[in-house]
């Protein structure tokens, strides 16, 4: 047993933290972000969605580029899957894009158009868990309710002293536990919006994961962590078990100007998105390629490139044709020759995107128009 696990958490004063991080918030949290000067529950629930398991930085142009294209949770009912895939494209984790197409229907069928208010209705939307619920809910109507982001699961297990990994039911549990008995207990006029925000703002500027700033930080005076030199064992890290790693296929045949391309399933990765044709095995891309009179030879094979997802690395191998001459054979209808020109418009994978990247580059000025 360590020497911190040998130690008791503090006993902290739910009333008083609750204050002292809405107060620090006001004076010294972020302001500058570009959901921040709205209460619209459309605009604050796609910023929610965006940011989960990813960057602020990577989320701000994502966010004013979708909102010139969806500027209302009407337009982006009634526009089509493809092209809510399409503004999405390169923020990773597409299961969100297309809840959140599932989600502003239902809002529009079952809701009348009108976002609901309260964390119990608005959790049973497509896609949205428990703490997106309690976070729109508190940003757009001030809502009472506890959020548990990653940030805020950081600042908590540092600050209350809870070892073990916040994966785990136990710890999840303890801590919903301490979220919610805050609330509950803070003050009357407890300014919800600025609590909230408060703690992914501690999260993302002071508790950081790496190099926490606690001399900086509103809470350092009764933090467990800080108090007992325990910030690089708080929060308990994963337990380390090997990643697996998967290899696949995918072909990048040419025809002039345009690129094979396949509608993935709408379950599994990039669900819904334009995809070069993949295949697990090089005999099943062999067996493809005879349909359009192409073999693949070691010349047409392109170096490979790998891709990260949460819970495996994926090595892809291009294969790169050119049909001089289409045979009989033509897409299904879950595949398209799309000119190279209309790319950028096309919802595509970020691995799709570079390896037709070098290839566009590679290619002669008159096949791009």
């Amino acid at each position: 047993m360590t020497k911190s696990n040998s130690k008791p958490p503090l006993k902290v004063d739910v009333d008083t933290f609750a204050q002292t991080v809405s107060t620090w918030q006001k004076a010294e949290g972020r302001h500058h972000l570009p959901w921040q000067d709205t209460r619209d529950p459309y605009r604050i629930w796609l910023s929610e969605i965006m940011l989960q398991q990813t960057q602020v930085a990577t989320v701000i142009d994502y966010y004013h580029r979708f909102l010139r294209r969806f500027p209302t949770l009407a337009d982006l009912a009634r526009a089509p899957q493809s092209d809510v895939l399409a503004y999405w494209a390169g923020l990773g984790y597409y299961a969100r894009a297309r809840n959140l197409h599932r989600c502003a229907q239902t809002v529009m069928e079952q809701w009348g158009g009108r976002f609901p208010e309260t964390p119990d209705a608005i959790v049973t939307l497509p896609g949205i868990g428990r703490s997106t619920a309690a976070a729109i809910a508190a940003f757009s109507f001030g809502y009472r309710a506890p959020i548990m982001d990653g940030n805020v699961k950081r600042v908590f297990t540092r600050f209350f002293g809870i070892f073990g990994h916040t994966g785990t039911k136990a710890v999840e549990t303890k801590l919903w536990s301490l979220a919610q008995s805050i609330v509950d207990h803070g003050p009357k006029h407890l300014d919800m919006i600025s609590y909230t925000q408060g703690l992914m703002d501690l999260g993302a500027t002071r508790c950081t994961r790496a190099s926490p700033d606690c001399t900086a930080c509103p809470l350092a005076y009764s933090c467990y962590a800080n108090l007992h030199n325990a910030q690089k064992e708080l929060p308990s890290p994963r337990p380390r078990k090997a990643i697996p790693r998967r290899e696949c296929h995918m072909l990048v045949l040419l025809h002039g100007d345009k690129v094979l391309l396949e509608k993935r399933p709408q379950t599994g990765i990039w669900g819904g998105l334009w995809c070069l044709p993949q295949f697990n095995e090089l005999a099943e891309l062999e067996r493809a390629c005879l349909q359009w009179g192409v073999e693949p030879g070691a010349s047409n094979r392109m170096a490979a490139l790998e891709h990260t997802f949460t819970h495996f690395k994926l090595q892809i191998t291009p294969w790169w044709l050119t049909a001089p001459h289409l045979p009989l054979a033509q897409p299904n209808d879950q595949q398209c020759w799309q000119p190279l020109g209309l790319l950028a418009e096309t919802g595509l994978p970020t691995p799709v995107q570079k390896i037709l990247q070098g290839i566009n580059q590679s290619l002669p000025e008159d096949e791009h128009n």
